[in-house]
């Protein structure tokens, strides 16, 4: 990802949509984007089925799922915290 996609669009715009999980977060060219320290972004589809990449930690975390629910909101508190734990795991390991 490089340029505008990186930036996403504006965060005021993205938290106007609602999405409570993705705080602080936003949304450009079929990238979620964290907005975090280590720079993570991620490709999702509505039942769960994520691609998490983050930079920092030179990680990437695919994850093939099937929620029932076509709503990440139901799964984003603790799959988002769980991938970020991953990645911390691995940089104290550095």
């Amino acid at each position: 990802m490089c340029g505008a996609s990186e930036r996403g669009i504006s965060k005021e715009n993205f938290e106007k949509a609602g999405y409570k999980t993705l705080k602080g977060g936003s949304y450009r060219g079929m990238w979620w984007l964290v907005h975090n320290k280590h720079g993570a972004f991620a490709a999702r589809g509505v039942h769960g089925q994520t691609i998490y990449v983050d930079p920092t930690a030179e990680m990437v975390i695919v994850r093939f799922a099937s929620y029932p629910t076509a709503k990440n909101a139901k799964i984003d508190p603790t799959s988002l915290p769980a991938y970020q734990a991953v990645a911390d795991y691995l940089l104290r390991k550095r």
